[in-house]
């Protein structure tokens, strides 16, 4: 087995819409180690999206604790949250979220412009081996618009892989491709967790989250099933 990464401990997120209070996650306990490849899957207002944004950061819980590599997110400072965030994560979205009149390897390259530790010695050379990473070395000055839809979801996997990051967080990173393309890129995934990247993806396509080696079920902001997949 390996080592935590990722603890939960009675996690709460609710929200208030007017006079009405929405749970989107309820007491939820999770935990991740290293080199795991996992499928969070529900419905949509299940709570998926809501518990990746609170792992990666993006959002705090109401209540509850989050453990990360040994450290509660909650000790951290204002001025801590991002630095930390940018450190430990790499982001993929369904929307690609690429910068249209950049060339791939500009995108890849744009989170290490960002990175006050400067991390990363030659940012450029990051990018490039990124993007090699991902099979499109010979596709990284072309601009976004001359890239496939798969080929810009490759683009923005390398930009999430450039910092070299503990842990990738992928929300519907399928949602705008079809289905072979699809498989294209939950191959890739695999083959990046083989490597020992350790990945969570949130899909709602069960054809997806066959492709992980654990699949979480969201229901009602609760777990209500966590399964190995059978090799």
């Amino acid at each position: 087995m390996g080592n935590m990464v990722i603890e939960t401990r009675r996690l709460t997120k609710s929200y208030q819409m007017g006079e009405t209070i929405v749970h989107a996650l309820r007491d939820v306990d999770f935990m991740v180690e290293t080199e795991e490849l996992i499928a969070v899957m529900g419905a949509s207002g299940s709570g998926k999206s809501t518990l990746l944004n609170i792992l990666g950061c993006l959002d705090k819980p109401s209540s509850g604790e989050y453990i990360l590599e040994g450290k509660p997110v909650s000790e951290l400072g204002k001025k801590e949250y991002a630095p930390f965030r940018n450190e430990k994560f790499g982001f993929v979205f369904q929307s690609f979220n690429l910068l249209p009149r950049t060339s791939a390897l500009e995108n890849v390259e744009l989170p290490l412009v960002y990175d006050r530790a400067g991390r990363v010695g030659k940012p450029r050379r990051a990018a490039e081996e990124a993007l090699r990473r991902v099979g499109l070395g010979d596709r990284m000055h072309h601009m976004p618009n001359q890239l496939s839809g798969g080929e810009q979801q490759r683009v923005a996997i390398a930009r999430a892989l450039v910092n070299n990051p503990a842990i990738i967080l992928a929300d519907e990173p399928t949602g705008n491709l079809d289905t072979s393309t699809s498989a294209d890129v939950m191959t890739l995934f695999q083959e990046l967790n083989r490597d020992g990247m350790t990945i969570i993806v949130v899909t709602h396509d069960p054809e997806i989250a066959e492709c992980a080696k654990r699949i979480v079920l969201m229901r009602d902001g609760r777990i209500h099933g966590d399964n190995q997949v059978s090799a």
